[in-house]
This record gives C-alpha cells, structure tokens and sequence, in this order.
C-alpha cells in the first residue's frame, strides 16, 4: 500500500486558487482526521503554515500538510476536486475507510 497522499490535478488548481483568494500564498491546505460524525472519524480541512512534523505531499505547486496521527488514516489515500451542479468540493478516495455513514462524511478504519 502507498504510503502518503496523492493530489489530482483538479485538487492541486483549487487548492492554488483557495490560497490566492485568502492571500495565503506558501502556505498549504491542512488535511487532518479528527474524531465525530455518526461513525467515529471525520475529516477536516484548514488553510494552515506547515508546521514541525508535518509531512507534505505537492502537485503543481500545491501542498498538503498532514500531520503524523492523521497520515495513519490518510496512507494511500487520492485527494480530488469535484465539481457539479449540486454540490462543488474535495473528494476523498481513501483504501483504510472500511464503512461510512450515510451523509458521506464521517468513516470507520
């Protein structure tokens, strides 16, 4: 199993552009798994400096920041960007996610 994160191209370009709208240019989008959600585990994102520890995965500039617990949860996983008429936003592919809830955001491992 890969270890890491992989960014889609589509990712990438709306992670650059999230950060020139918030003029936070060199900083980096912060994946992290925190605990909530009807099963157990959530995602979250925050525009955030890369800070110690940290492990930083880039594609056309742009850089996620995941810290070490999180990339327990996170290896292997593909970061994509969908957009749609209904609903616009990151999409996790994830290989450790054994089931989610119905609302799509919350997972088990």
């Amino acid at each position: 199993m890969p270890v890491g994160v992989s960014i889609t191209e589509r990712a990438a370009e709306r992670i650059k552009e999230l950060l020139a709208a918030e003029k936070k240019e060199g900083q980096g989008l912060r994946l992290k798994i925190v605990g909530g959600g009807c099963s157990g585990l959530q995602y979250k994102l925050d525009i955030d400096q890369q800070k110690s520890g940290d492990r930083v995965f880039e594609k056309a500039g742009a850089k996620v920041l995941v810290d070490m617990k999180s990339l327990l949860y996170l290896s292997g996983t593909e970061l994509d960007y969908k957009e749609g008429l209904m609903e616009s936003g990151f999409v996790f592919q994830n290989p450790n996610v054994k089931a989610s809830c119905g609302c799509g955001t919350s997972f088990t491992v």
